[in-house]
């Protein structure tokens, strides 16, 4: 038999890494009540810290990437999912919220920024050429995947034991990871001598990388910053992040329940979403190889923009088809726009191109981290989520716009490598 290439290996660790982090993403839908009928803290104040996690969670990824490049993928990550196992395990003895924002919002948006999209660009551009749309979303998926595992749990869990015990699994779940990124995941194909998958050329050396990581990130920062396409990219992905993690992953738990849902049951709907997002995900990498990236984000941001606009009228106390049907459409397209997002950033900017997505998905962080704090206090002022779920179907129909804008900006100034990194192709 032929044997496996490592690249496979490289990227089921990887997967595995995604997923054990992915557990402290999924908390914040689910504690959120339990934590203001405990300690009395408004949603506004909770969605505060939950802010800070996902600001911190975007800043970070192109600082990590380029600490990446600078010492190796094994040794970031591992050190990553230590600050979420931390992060975690440490909120059990809060008191005040200062030490949630300390907790929940600092270190932990410190680790897992540290193993944002910006890890999935750095792997799939280092040990794949054939197949990196479609590993890119795999490797998306698994962020998903680690929703879907978790947030039914961590609901059961919270409702049977409370939220510290779902606290304290997610910090084991990231610390059991650890030993297995120390083990199997490596850093270059030239480790092993191998050449990526689909390469034909085989370095005996890994790629060098002159500078410090914050110089090699801002450089990058300052060279994507002259294109068109870096503010397009990264507009039209700040509201991807609104409209995902901020609005959604944050409020639609507490939304259901404002409805007279249970918390098990809108958490299980979540975690459909995340289902539905590994189906989806998977299928925008394929096309991506397949496709122009320009369409497939127009079509993206459109679609979910229109089943926004619609979400205010399924709202029950009970589920009805019509939710489950937005639970299927929305899904699919979660985080559909990452495969092309990350092909683009590829394309326009060369070698740099997962240091510059990482900046890209800093931007889909501020957008996340804005959302998730205006709508626990809309909902505070209004007392129901209804205009910010059709600010939000606004807001990415626009982003089906920027999209398309893009391309007017093909032909890019930024496009070529950085010239003073031998970096990842």
């Amino acid at each position: 038999m032929k044997r496996l290439h490592p690249a496979w290996l490289v990227a089921a660790v990887a997967f595995v890494a995604l997923v054990g982090a992915a557990g402290f993403r999924a908390t914040p839908g689910v504690l959120i009540h339990p934590l203001h009928d405990e300690f009395g803290w408004s949603l506004g104040t909770i969605s505060l810290a939950v802010s800070i996690n996902l600001l911190l969670f975007g800043l970070t990824a192109p600082f990590a990437a380029a600490l990446m490049e600078r010492f190796g993928v094994r040794r970031v990550v591992a050190y990553a999912l230590l600050l979420v196992s931390a992060g975690s395990g440490l909120t059990v003895f809060m008191k005040h919220s200062w030490e949630l924002i300390a907790l929940w919002g600092v270190l932990v948006g410190l680790g897992t920024g540290s193993m944002a999209l910006a890890f999935v660009a750095t792997v799939t551009g280092r040990w794949f050429v054939k197949r990196r749309g479609l590993v890119t979303g795999v490797l998306t998926a698994g962020g998903a995947a680690g929703q879907l595992v978790f947030l039914p749990l961590l609901a059961l869990l919270t409702d049977a034991h409370g939220w510290r015990a779902a606290a304290l699994t997610v910090a084991g779940a990231a610390l059991a990871v650890v030993p297995l990124v120390l083990w199997r995941l490596r850093d270059h194909p030239a480790e092993l001598g191998v050449a990526a998958y689909g390469a034909t050329d085989v370095s005996v050396d890994a790629p060098v990388v002159s500078g410090g990581a914050a110089r090699r990130a801002l450089g990058a920062l300052r060279m994507a910053s002259r294109s068109p396409a870096f503010w397009l990219l990264a507009g039209g992905f700040a509201i991807c992040g609104a409209t995902t993690n901020g609005l959604i992953g944050t409020h639609f738990i507490p939304a259901a329940h404002d409805h007279g849902m249970t918390e098990p049951t809108a958490a299980s709907l979540l975690a459909l979403v995340g289902l539905f997002d590994i189906a989806g995900t998977i299928a925008s990498g394929w096309l991506t190889d397949r496709m122009d990236s320009r369409v497939l984000l127009g079509w993206y941001y459109a679609l979910r923009g229109l089943s926004l606009l619609v979400l205010p009228a399924l709202f029950a106390a009970t589920v009805r088809p019509s939710m489950l049907v937005f639970i299927l459409f929305y899904g699919l397209d979660w985080v559909a726009t990452v495969p092309p997002t990350v092909a683009l950033c590829r394309e326009y900017f060369g070698a740099s191109g997962p240091v510059v997505f990482g900046w890209v998905f800093a931007s889909h962080q501020f957008g996340a981290a804005i959302a998730a704090t205006s709508t626990g206090l809309l909902r505070d002022r209004l007392g129901n989520y209804d205009m910010a779920w059709y600010i939000a179907g606004g807001l990415s129909i626009t982003a089906a716009a920027l999209s398309l804008l893009l391309f007017k900006a093909r032909q890019s100034p930024a496009s070529a490598p950085a010239p003073a990194v031998a970096a990842v192709a």
